[in-house]
């Protein structure tokens, strides 16, 4: 098999380990998850509030918010890095930013604190087209440049976007962002109420993904950027093709019929002209919520050979909402450029595919799976570099 795809050549990410990539893969390696008891999400005194989200670290030269400045930092390392590595913007450089919630922090002053009243460049700071417009002035780059959403899987949704652009010649090159800091009290206590999202236990104990015992997903925030081109010299993995589909059935369930799901992973390995048997890893969605997680191992065991591992990162990152795809396959391509992927620790008995700790890549196709909220189910095919 022949691996033709759009090379990822640059990475960017903030998370709750730190503001830089060096900081998110050393923190994966360790094993230890991203959050911690954050005071300041608690709506009532004394409730603890277990949390992955990004630190102060930004620079405030590039926006007003934790937002705008998580967004152009990681940006600018994946510009940095891509550079690192031989490549060299063409003439089209094009920009998506995945969003779903974003400005929250803003958001929440301008009408909280603020009853509505802001100096007209201010009130600018809050509009998602802002740090996107100062990211292309900062590099010169003219090619087209817009938003994507499709709740959890919109990283998913902009990496088949941002592969389709490539194929269809709109662009030279593109720098991809899912940026997703949206912690605020008020958020984090209704998707507790959604049942979905567990606050007052440590990650490992809340979170564990294929596994007895596992309640949710600890709620995370990130930002990660990557530069993809078919011009890439040295890239840390291929983006072979993708798929998206939708249910069509619940604002929150998915269909107990699984055939939207996987139809949509059937269509991405054709989309990708690749076979099941070439998949070594599904990189899983894996919430560690009950319908999600079943839903992911019954296609892995209808679609996908025995020896296919299954892992999720969400123990150790959190769930980072519009960013949860983009940092799940960040740590795909960072794993192929190491040898190792960096899987948590299973704690609890679980599934007999389920990776366990630290475990070195084996040659093969990863598939990275993302099942976004009212039904968005994605899926995309990545290689390591040929």
């Amino acid at each position: 098999m022949v691996a033709l795809g759009v090379g990822i050549c640059g990475i960017g990410v903030v998370s709750a380990y730190g503001w830089n990539r060096r900081s998110f893969w050393e923190g994966l390696m360790s094993g230890k998850p991203a959050a911690t008891v954050v005071p300041e999400l608690s709506r009532f005194p004394g409730d603890t509030v277990w949390a992955a989200c990004v630190g102060q670290g930004g620079d405030p030269l590039d926006g007003p918010s934790r937002f705008a400045q998580a967004m152009r930092a990681a940006a600018r390392e994946a510009v940095e890095d891509a550079g690192t590595r031989g490549w060299q913007p063409g003439r089209r450089v094009g920009l998506l930013h995945a969003v779903v919630l974003g400005e929250v922090d803003l958001w929440r002053e301008f009408y909280v604190t603020r009853g509505g009243q802001l100096p007209v460049h201010d009130y600018l700071a809050l509009m998602p087209s802002t740090p996107m417009s100062t990211f292309m002035q900062e590099y010169g780059f003219h090619g087209p440049a817009m938003n994507v959403s499709a709740m959890c899987a919109s990283g998913n949704a902009g990496l088949i976007t941002a592969k389709a652009w490539l194929d269809a010649g709109i662009v030279d090159d593109v720098v991809f962002v899912a940026t997703d800091l949206s912690l605020t009290p008020e958020n984090v206590s209704h998707f507790v109420r959604l049942g979905v999202a567990i606050v007052d236990a440590e990650p490992l104990d809340a979170c564990r993904p294929f596994q007895q015992g596992s309640r949710g997903f600890v709620m995370g925030e990130a930002s990660v950027a990557f530069v993809l081109s078919r011009r890439a010299t040295n890239p840390y993995a291929l983006t072979l093709g993708g798929a998206m589909s939708h249910d069509a059935y619940h604002v929150t369930s998915i269909d107990p019929r699984l055939d939207q799901i996987t139809t949509c992973f059937s269509d991405a390995l054709d989309n990708a002209s690749v076979s099941a048997a070439d998949v070594r890893y599904l990189n899983a969605h894996g919430p560690g919520t009950a319908q999600c997680d079943a839903a992911e191992a019954a296609v892995l065991e209808q679609l996908f050979a025995p020896d296919t591992g299954i892992y999720s990162v969400k123990p150790l990152t959190g769930h980072c909402q519009g960013a949860a795809s983009a940092i799940e396959v960040a740590v795909t391509a960072m794993g192929y450029d190491t040898g190792t992927i960096p899987a948590p620790p299973v704690v609890a008995p679980g599934h007999p595919r389920l990776l366990d700790g630290p475990t070195p890549v084996v040659d093969g196709l990863t598939i990275k799976s993302s099942l976004g909220m009212g039904g968005h189910n994605s899926a995309v095919v990545l290689a390591p570099p040929a």
